[in-house]
């Protein structure tokens, strides 16, 4: 029963994926080559992607629930910067949990050991967003001192503070660029700069970007020299990041030692069903054996939050 259930849902995750693969997306990317010219790029740059589910009444009350503990892996999911809504996250997930759950179950028959593996299986999809997100703001917190730099150059220049982030709005790649075009967008089209600051700060989850705009609104509203002021962030932005860095060298070591240990256990089980099966079918096909398998995984689990605690400096 239950593996014609998953063979039906199995069937149904591969329609439905065929269906928005081959007739959704092409039908969104020629609407959007359609659509009229008249809006101009900086209005674009604002106009915030919005998750198709959250038109919906039961998803909406639902989200409402849960917001507390569904808030912060929304925004990673937004922090990450890949082409990819909350609502696209949550469905590879459940893919990734239905597929493995599926397979283990086929190789297994057990029906807790499926039940154990599929749900650590799910974490693949968070662990490359929080990868993405760790990898965009590790770059922008190294472009963000020679962005602080211009600006401060500009204000010696004659130049305003709003003319200063659009320049680096354009002068600078991804992610940093887009960030500032949306802080200078976000200003142009109405919203006060203490406003666009505070969204900025909120979009840009790192304390060097709030220093900079702790340090900007201060000096609005305080007085001072704000050419001077950002000089010295910048240089106070490049210790931190040069300090981080050297952490990071120091460290390897603990942290290549932590993923030995992590993944160990499980390349021996992989190992061992590839050599020698039938004693691994001993194992889950014995109720001790069962137990044993689900209170190694929790044990495994357990060591993985320990060693990433260990080996995770923070600064």
């Amino acid at each position: 029963m239950v593996i014609a259930a998953a063979v039906f849902l199995f069937v149904v995750g591969v329609i439905v994926g065929a269906y928005v693969l081959f007739v959704v997306r092409p039908e969104r990317a020629l609407v959007a080559r359609l659509q009229p010219l008249s809006a101009t790029p900086a209005k674009l740059r604002v106009t915030k992607r919005e998750d198709p589910l959250a038109k919906v009444n039961v998803v909406r009350r639902a989200f409402a629930i849960v917001k507390p503990f569904v808030l912060p892996v929304k925004q990673t999911v937004e922090h990450s910067g890949l082409k990819m809504t909350f609502a696209g996250f949550l469905m590879a997930t459940a893919v990734t949990i239905f597929v493995v759950f599926f397979v283990t179950l086929t190789l297994s028959h057990q029906f807790w050991i499926s039940a154990a593996v599929a749900p650590i299986a799910g974490l693949v999809p968070w662990a490359h967003v929080r990868r993405a997100r760790n990898k965009r703001m590790l770059k922008f917190e190294e472009q963000l001192p020679d962005a602080v730099d211009l600006i401060s150059r500009a204000l010696r220049a004659g130049h305003t503070l709003t003319t200063g982030l659009g320049m680096v709005g354009d002068e600078f790649r991804d992610p940093l660029g887009r960030e500032f075009r949306t802080l200078y967008d976000e200003q142009q089209y109405g919203l006060t700069l203490q406003q666009a600051m505070h969204n900025f700060a909120e979009r840009v989850p790192v304390l060097d970007a709030r220093f900079f705009v702790t340090a900007v609104l201060t000096q609005r509203d305080a007085g001072g020299n704000l050419a001077e002021v950002l000089d010295n962030l910048a240089t106070v932005i490049r210790d931190r990041f040069r300090t981080k860095r050297q952490i990071r060298v120091i460290s390897t070591h603990g942290r290549m030692t932590g993923w030995v240990l992590i993944l160990l256990p499980p390349s021996l089980a992989l190992l061992f069903t590839i050599i020698s099966a039938g004693h691994m079918q001993l194992l889950i096909g014995d109720p001790l054996g069962v137990r044993m398998v689900l209170a190694a995984l929790a044990l495994q689990v357990l060591g993985t939050l320990a060693i990433r605690r260990i080996i995770q400096v923070e600064y």
